[in-house]
């Protein structure tokens, strides 16, 4: 299929009547100042075929601040999460605070585990052979894009009866916003975007070529708050080339797996989390110095892909605009020799996904055959349409990070000139997880710009 012809396709799909899909509440519950419902829903796997087909459960829960009555919170506007990945499980929130606070305020919050993810036809190496073989499995997940996920949200707006609502994209949920306002703009209010304004073309390499740089400077900018750090990053290197260490579920940590504390850098408050993992990092034993259980614990839980294999699945895949990623990250790499694991300092890493993967952690080795076809298929739709963008009608409001190791800034900015009326908030205050920090303060401020083009 052609780029036009699939984007006619998404364009008609979009423009169609959306058919009602059966719902549930199957609980509602109250505390902490909250009252949540869980929401299900029955998508169409495939969207695009005119719905008809095999269907997928979709879960959404419903978060409303108990400030409202039960009848003043049945009239507030709804106000879709899309949360970053790809995935991520929506939030699971013990109370309101920052951003939800204050959108709590004036809306009913959906968070939406995307599909594939939490309770949504949640994707792993247990369940995707359900599917049947690679083959089976690639064609399965072709249907877990933003594309897919934009239809899903639509199918849920009018399932709950809801006008245009407002979309709130974190990361990953801001090119899924991108998409809702090349495919379907008429279901916005309006829409409000953090670190999550994605090229709208290809191919991925340029997406590296420029996290890279912005990885390195964030690690000259680490090692200059914790020089000391540079010396134990570099000293953990070399024992794991020259020592088996294990970390506690018996799977070997590499240097390369190592690497991954790396995902720290995008964080305000984490990057000094991670001082904190290395500053324990060897302990004194019979046989030497060898890495501690505390730190290989820690380490543990942040290489590992169990609790999210869709990432590494799909995460090239978002870049991919009718061409193959084949492994981009893992490609350009070669124009970043200090990230190579056999750097004699090499640096920490970021969000990039590499082959060994699949390989090396044993949640995801089951899927390596898929992985390969994913990096290597080269029909992919188009997930925007840049004509649509260009004359978007809809409220926008984004949030840039000068220094986002994830999304770069100047690519962001390329996007943002390329979708009418979108408004540009540019800081250096945040990184990555801006929201995190500060989460009532940026979602105020969106929120304010966007309403001001309605005054």
């Amino acid at each position: 299929m052609t780029g036009l012809a699939a984007v006619g396709m998404l364009e008609a799909a979009a423009a169609a009547h959306v058919p009602a899909v059966p719902h549930t509440v199957r609980a509602r519950h109250e505390y902490r100042g909250m009252r949540t419902a869980e929401h299900f829903f029955e998508v169409p796997l495939d969207h695009f075929n005119g719905g008809a087909g095999e269907t997928i459960t979709v879960f959404a829960r419903e978060y409303v601040s108990a400030d409202h009555s039960e009848e003043d919170a049945a009239r507030l506007p709804w106000l879709l999460y899309l949360q970053g990945g790809p995935g991520g499980r929506g939030n699971r929130f013990p109370s309101l605070g920052g951003w939800s606070k204050a959108a709590a305020r004036d809306f009913r919050i959906l968070m939406l585990d995307q599909r594939g993810t939490g309770l949504s036809a949640a994707i792993d190496r247990n369940t995707l052979p359900l599917r049947g073989n690679d083959a089976d499995q690639l064609e399965y997940l072709t249907h877990f894009r933003a594309d897919s996920i934009v239809a899903d949200a639509e199918a849920i707006r009018h399932a709950l009866g809801s006008g245009p609502w407002t979309i709130y994209g974190q990361s990953y949920g801001g090119f899924c916003a991108l998409s809702y306002l090349s495919y379907a703009p008429e279901g916005l209010r309006e829409a409000l975007i953090t670190g999550g304004l994605g090229p709208l073309h290809g191919p991925a390499d340029r997406v590296y070529q420029a996290t890279y740089r912005r990885v390195a400077a964030r690690n000259a900018e680490y090692f200059k708050s914790y020089p000391e750090d540079r010396a134990t990053v570099s000293r953990i290197a070399r024992h794991l080339r020259e020592t088996e260490e294990h970390l506690p579920d018996g799977q070997r940590l590499t240097v390369e797996r190592f690497q991954m504390v790396g995902s720290y850098l995008g964080g305000n408050t984490r990057v000094d989390t991670l001082h904190h993992l290395l500053e324990d990092a060897f302990v004194a034993t019979p046989d030497g110095d060898r890495l501690s259980d505390s730190f290989l614990e820690q380490v543990r839980a942040i290489v590992t892909r169990a609790g999210n294999p869709l990432y590494a699945l799909m995460h090239e895949s978002i870049y991919g605009q009718g061409e193959a990623t084949d492994w981009a990250a893992l490609r350009v790499l070669q124009d970043f020799p200090e990230f190579r694991p056999d750097a004699a300092e090499p640096l920490l890493t970021g969000e990039m996904v590499y082959p060994w993967y699949f390989e090396q952690d044993a949640a995801l080795r089951p899927l390596r055959n898929v992985a390969r076809l994913l990096a290597e298929k080269s029909d992919w739709k188009p997930l925007y349409d840049p004509e649509r963008l260009a004359s978007n009608t809809v409220p926008v409001a984004a949030a840039v990070y000068s220094e986002d190791i994830y999304v770069d800034r100047d690519l962001s900015l390329e996007t943002a000139s390329a979708v009418r009326g979108l408004q540009v908030w540019e800081t250096a205050d945040f990184h990555h997880d801006g929201i995190a920090d500060d989460g009532e303060g940026i979602f105020g401020r969106l929120l304010g710009m966007v309403r001001s083009v309605r005054k």
